[in-house]
């Protein structure tokens, strides 16, 4: 016979898969991939790489 499981327990499943992702970019822990590193700054003279969240999609500049 099939698993019988509670519609609360479902719910709570379903909660805490949406909020693995965001409850760490909310604590600063983002995962960072690079996204493109040959822009030149001028006005600092040096190259800026461009970083992106995988999780929110927030962008970091970093200049080298």
């Amino acid at each position: 016979m099939a698993e019988v499981r509670s519609l609360q327990a479902f719910k709570k499943a379903k909660q805490k898969k949406q909020a693995a992702g965001n409850t760490l970019c909310r604590s600063a822990r983002h995962k960072w991939l690079l996204e493109s590193n040959t822009q030149f700054d001028s006005k600092q003279g040096k190259l800026v790489n461009r970083y992106r969240c995988e999780r929110c999609g927030k962008i970091k500049i970093s200049a080298d």
